[in-house]
């Protein structure tokens, strides 16, 4: 535990920042690797309000002590000149309560000076009174609280010593029970709390530095475990699929140079170019999830949108899937992650008809509205291919995880007449 030092700036004490060390006396570093004197994240932040409660207790400690004197000294025993010079001390003393916290030794000592110094000057027959007790108490306070531990003993003995000359030098005969108790009760009682009070604040800086790092470490965990998923996928992709994708592009490329060699297979080399052009596309898509896997932002800029449905358009063509486009409303311009979740959901939609559908024509609406994009599929359903009732149907969930993101809602399911099957996804539009 540390507190600013005696050879501290009033304003280094008034910022004063509290380090945190080990049994050995070791700094911990804090959360940031960095060790001692400002390095502990507990600040006090008490700039202007130390200063004003220091000026408030000296305040109020020295109206105490005034009154204390004046109420102890109203015999007649007692001079005015000599009255108006301990009262002159006083307001000296205990005015030095409001100094910075580096002078705390130097006001305790100055407060036992006083404290002896009245009793040695009690004129002859008169009980030496009661001079600054409260300044006594406070300046105890603040070397148990401020200062390090052997200017803190140091300036504890001078307030014992300054309190034990009044009944140790005073003619009237005191307890002995005095010799004790007043010591402890205006200067050790007073200098434990202070240095109590320091080591619950330094403790629980320590606990809130724990805190924090133990915070920081689980973040860091788990951005680590998340990055080695994100790796340990990326390298599935590359290693595995995006090898047997390549593979396909390449073999449909040599069928196709083969079959257009070949008399009479014009049908032939034309779905083997579909093929190669799909397997290429299929490329593209690997290389921007990769990107994106490997945390490459430009992967992001690289994605399909709206703009690019013509060409997935051609491609289904190609493959024998026929796709007419209708559009009802203005389009708007939409922001870019929601421009990539729409084609991405009209792509899975017509996949799906290629897949399960009985070929043909597939519609597609597009709505736009002023608050709303909707997208409409509609295809006949095949009769060689039923879903399994156990079937996860991902194509289905894919939809509905995109249009989740933006709050949309998905719908989906036969027509009444059981021929067709109609899936809609609604993207709500925020205001332009």
């Amino acid at each position: 535990m540390r507190v600013p030092r005696a050879g501290d700036s009033a304003a280094a004490a008034d910022q004063a920042s509290w380090e945190v060390v080990n049994e050995k006396g070791v700094p911990v570093p804090d959360r940031e690797g960095r060790a001692g004197p400002g390095a502990g994240s507990v600040r006090i932040d008490v700039n202007g309000p130390l200063t004003r409660q220091a000026i408030v207790i000296a305040a109020v400690t020295l109206v105490v002590d005034a009154l204390t004197l004046a109420h102890s000294t109203g015999s007649p025993a007692f001079p005015a000149g000599w009255r108006w010079a301990m009262l002159a001390a006083i307001v000296v003393v205990d005015a030095g309560l409001a100094s910075a916290p580096r002078l705390s030794g130097v006001v305790a000592v100055a407060q036992a000076t006083v404290q002896a110094a009245g009793t040695l000057l009690t004129p002859e027959n008169a009980l030496p009174p009661s001079l600054n007790s409260a300044g006594l108490l406070i300046s105890a306070y603040r070397v148990g609280a401020w200062l390090d531990r052997w200017p803190a003993v140091v300036s504890l003995l001078f307030l014992v010593a300054g309190i034990l000359v009044r009944p140790i030098l005073s003619e009237t005969n005191f307890a002995q029970a005095h010799l004790v108790l007043s010591p402890m009760a205006s200067a050790l009682l007073p200098w434990l709390v202070g240095r109590y009070t320091t080591a619950r604040r330094a403790y629980i800086a320590e606990l809130e530095q724990r805190s924090e790092r133990e915070k920081a470490e689980a973040r860091q965990a788990l951005a680590a475990a998340i990055a080695e998923e994100r790796a340990g996928i990326a390298r599935d992709l590359h290693d595995v699929i995006s090898h047997h994708v390549s593979a396909i592009g390449v073999h449909a490329g040599v069928a196709r140079l083969r079959a257009a060699a070949a008399p009479g297979a014009p049908d032939l080399a034309d779905s083997l170019t579909a093929v190669e052009t799909s397997s290429r596309a299929a490329m593209l898509d690997l290389r921007r999830l990769l990107d994106v896997l490997h945390g490459n932002p430009s992967g992001e800029d690289s994605q399909p949108g709206l703009d690019n449905l013509p060409d997935l358009l051609d491609t289904l063509r190609a493959v024998g899937l026929r796709v007419r486009v209708t559009v009802h409303g203005v389009p708007s311009p939409l922001p870019e992650s929601l421009d990539i979740a729409v084609y991405r959901v009209v792509q899975e939609m017509l996949t799906n008809a290629l897949r399960h559908g009985a070929g043909g024509v597939a519609e597609v609406e597009l709505r736009h509205a002023s608050a709303s994009l909707t997208v409409t599929t509609s295809n006949l359903l095949g009769t060689r291919v039923r879903a399994r009732p156990d079937s996860p149907h991902r194509g289905l969930q894919g939809i509905r995880s995109r249009a989740a993101v933006f709050s949309g809602s998905t719908s989906y399911g036969p027509a009444p007449d059981g021929r067709t099957w109609t899936t809609t996804a609604t993207f709500p539009l925020g205001p332009s």
